[in-house]
């Protein structure tokens, strides 16, 4: 299969996790894509959806799906969304398609994650991709010298503004063997408004698609 067919299988399969009528947070990328595409298919409707992007929101509205802003909603059952890796214990790197803080807030407000991703994505040790940092202009120098200091290769994605308007930090050479408590430093750096470590908001279930189907990986939240 290719990756492209690959990204369709796991997000038709990300549909069981779905209630007919519910309202559902809605991700970013191609890879959520096809979940929208899957969305827009069910017999029995969503009620409408939280969005993570106005990417994502012009193709739910595209398929007549209503999109609701996250303060219009006090929870979410599900959270769908793809990653740019995943590690063993459901901790992600996000943020490719410059989303990141928003997919954060959305995620926030589900009981469950459900990551789609191919296999291409799984990793034992986070850090392969580059890290995405969401900065406040003003502090990107600063926060670029903090990251040197720590043996890493910062750079500002070129030509990139995310929907909140700020530039992002690129990070490479970083072995991340502690999501938790590198996304928690980071976090407490004047200027960063989201890092793209998905640690306390790693996956409870992540559907790979795989050449022989789609893989189900539980996660243990204990």
């Amino acid at each position: 299969m290719t990756q492209d067919e690959l990204k369709a299988l796991v997000g038709q399969a990300a549909i069981a996790y779905v209630q007919p009528g519910s309202v559902v947070g809605v991700g970013t990328g191609s890879t959520v894509n096809h979940f929208i595409d899957a969305l827009a298919k069910m017999p029995v409707r969503v009620a409408g959806a939280v969005s993570s992007s106005v990417q994502s929101t012009e193709r739910l509205r595209k398929h007549g799906i209503a999109v609701l802003e996250a303060g219009d909603v006090t929870g979410l059952g599900v959270y769908v969304d793809g990653a740019d890796e995943i590690d063993g214990q459901g901790c992600m790197i996000k943020g490719g398609g410059a989303a990141l803080t928003r997919e954060k807030i959305v995620a926030d407000l589900a009981d469950r994650f459900v990551c789609i991703a191919d296999e291409s994505k799984k990793v034992d040790v986070l850090g392969r991709f580059p890290l995405p940092v969401e900065v406040i202009q003003m502090a990107v120098p600063q926060v670029m010298r903090r990251f040197a200091a720590m043996g890493a290769q910062p750079a500002v994605r070129p030509g990139v503004l995310t929907d909140n308007g700020h530039p992002i930090v690129d990070v490479r050479g970083l072995s991340i063997a502690d999501p938790v408590a590198l996304e928690r430093e980071i976090n407490q750096w004047p200027g960063v408004v989201c890092v793209g470590i998905f640690a306390r908001h790693r996956a409870d279930v992540c559907l790979l698609g795989t050449a022989t189907g789609v893989q189900t990986l539980a996660y243990d939240r204990t």
